[in-house]
C-alpha cells in the first residue's frame, strides 16, 4: 500500500506525529490516497481535503500501519485499537476528526417546549 505526504516508517508514522501509537494512515475522500495526517495531505498533496460524507462510513478509509489491513470508518471510530492485531491507536488522534470527518446531521429538529 503506497502512503503519501511525508511517512518517516513502514507503520505509517510521519514527520508530524510519530508516537508508538501514531500507526494509522487515513484515505482522502478528495484523492483515494492514503496519507498519515491531514498535515501531510495539506502539504504534499495539489488540492484542498475533504471529508469524508456521514453516509459513507462503511468505507473501508484507515489502514493499520502494524498489520497493513484496513478498517472502515466506523469501526475505527469506534475503536482505541486495531480490532486484527490490537495495536493501540494514538487517543489524541479523536481530536482531529472532524478534519478527516463529517459529523452525522440530526434529521429531525427538536420539539419546541410549550
Amino acid at each position: 500500500m503506497e502512503i503519501f505526504g511525508k511517512p518517516i516508517d513502514a507503520q505509517t508514522r510521519c514527520v508530524h506525529y510519530a508516537t508508538e501509537h501514531d500507526v494509522v494512515a487515513i484515505k482522502f475522500v478528495c484523492c483515494e490516497r492514503f496519507y498519515p495526517c491531514h498535515l501531510c495531505h495539506e502539504q504534499t498533496a495539489d488540492h484542498a481535503a475533504q471529508q469524508w460524507p456521514a453516509d459513507r462510513q462503511g468505507e473501508q478509509a484507515i489502514l493499520c500501519g502494524v498489520c497493513q489491513q484496513t478498517l472502515s470508518i466506523s469501526t475505527y471510530l469506534g475503536v482505541s485499537a486495531c480490532p486484527h492485531c490490537s495495536a493501540e491507536f494514538n487517543e489524541g488522534c479523536r481530536l482531529h476528526r472532524h478534519l478527516y470527518f463529517e459529523e452525522a446531521r440530526l434529521s429531525a429538529v427538536a420539539p419546541s417546549i410549550v
